[in-house]
């Protein structure tokens, strides 16, 4: 397709200087919730050869590490050049649950140079606490018309309130009000429940799996698209599997006799489920090439090409972006579907 371009949605950003500026360190250092069991700190990497900032549960499981020259430009580009990617959307790695306004503002910061560096390969989503205070909102007003971010980015959950809570209801306003779409990224202080932390797959998959689910699933129940009906949200991880749960969670109708009792009633309609999931709810395949060929036909099938969007979470694993628009690639899908997932949703969606 003439002008087509193919865009990673997910391509993780720190500051380049994170591990340089004592500032903007201790900012991601201590906004972490120890009273909560997350701790973080530096340390090097298993081979000893480079710093590396770890998340943890508080007996020591890891939980995410950010290694130092991961993030930078040179290694983005390079990596897309690689693989075929024209445009990546970059946004920080799950922190966004916990830094303050201050330290924000020195991301959002660094992101826009980064882009402006990148001649139109990179671009950003703000990064915003989301209380809807002014000083929030100011923020916000300023990386969408002043630098140019073309969405923002949510926790799926901000310790145990998910984004159907009154509490965020100011800051949903306003993104309802002004058309911002919002990538909602997992969180790693779902993975300190216990049940996962024995395996670090389980801690480090099933765990944001898990609360990416949960996420889709409280919004849609909430009923909050109905006092928001032009958010849109671009859940990770194809919103924790949501295509193999979409069916399995809708509102229950019997047919064929009417029962004793309806053990699944609901405050919403079968009708209401699917017109959020039409309207409201995008799934970011995020990192496509680990789930089996099976499995992203079946995404493609249930959940529609037109809501599912390429994502690479480079540089976690430099495999899981080698290997994504690949992965894509060999689906038996059409090529109208394909251009779709690897790219013309995301311009659409994000007005790129």
């Amino acid at each position: 397709m003439e002008g087509f371009k193919v865009i990673d949605c997910n391509m993780h950003f720190l500051p380049t200087d994170l591990f340089t500026n004592k500032k903007i360190l201790n900012g991601f250092l201590y906004s972490a919730p120890i009273t909560f069991g997350i701790k973080t700190y530096v340390d090097k990497t298993p081979d000893g050869k480079h710093d590396q900032v770890v998340v943890a549960t508080e007996d020591g499981q890891e939980i995410l590490n950010y290694v130092e020259g991961d993030y930078t430009l040179e290694a983005k580009l390079q990596a897309m050049d690689e693989v075929g990617v024209d445009v990546a959307m970059l946004r920080m790695p799950v922190w966004q649950e916990w830094l303050p306004l201050e330290i924000c503002k020195e991301v959002n910061d660094q992101a826009a140079d980064m882009c402006k560096k990148s001649n139109g390969r990179l671009v950003a989503n703000a990064v915003v606490p989301p209380w809807g205070r002014p000083e929030d909102i100011d923020e916000l007003k300023r990386c969408v018309e002043e630098l140019g971010m073309v969405g923002v980015q949510l926790a799926c959950s901000y310790g145990n309130k998910f984004l159907d809570d009154p509490l965020f209801k100011p800051y949903m306003k306003y993104i309802n009000d002004h058309n911002i779409p919002a990538v909602i990224h997992h969180t790693p202080g779902q993975n300190s429940f216990g049940m996962f932390q024995e395996y670090t797959p389980l801690r480090r998959e099933l765990g944001r799996i898990t609360v990416q689910a949960t996420a889709v699933g409280r919004e849609l129940y909430s009923g909050m698209f109905d006092e928001f009906p032009n958010l849109k949200f671009v859940h990770t991880m194809f919103g924790g599997n949501w295509f193999a749960l979409q069916n399995l969670l809708a509102p229950h109708v019997s047919t064929k006799k009417k029962e004793a009792m309806n053990r699944l009633a609901t405050n919403i309609t079968r009708e209401d489920y699917f017109r959020y999931l039409k309207n409201n709810i995008f799934f970011d395949s995020t990192h496509p090439m680990s789930w089996s060929k099976e499995e992203l036909e079946c995404a493609v099938q249930v959940c529609g090409a037109d809501h599912i969007l390429l994502g690479s979470s480079f540089p976690v694993f430099y495999e899981w972006m080698a290997r994504s628009v690949g992965a894509i690639n060999a689906l038996d899908i059409t090529e109208e579907d394909r251009t779709l997932i690897l790219g013309g949703n995301a311009a659409r969606i994000f007005n790129l």
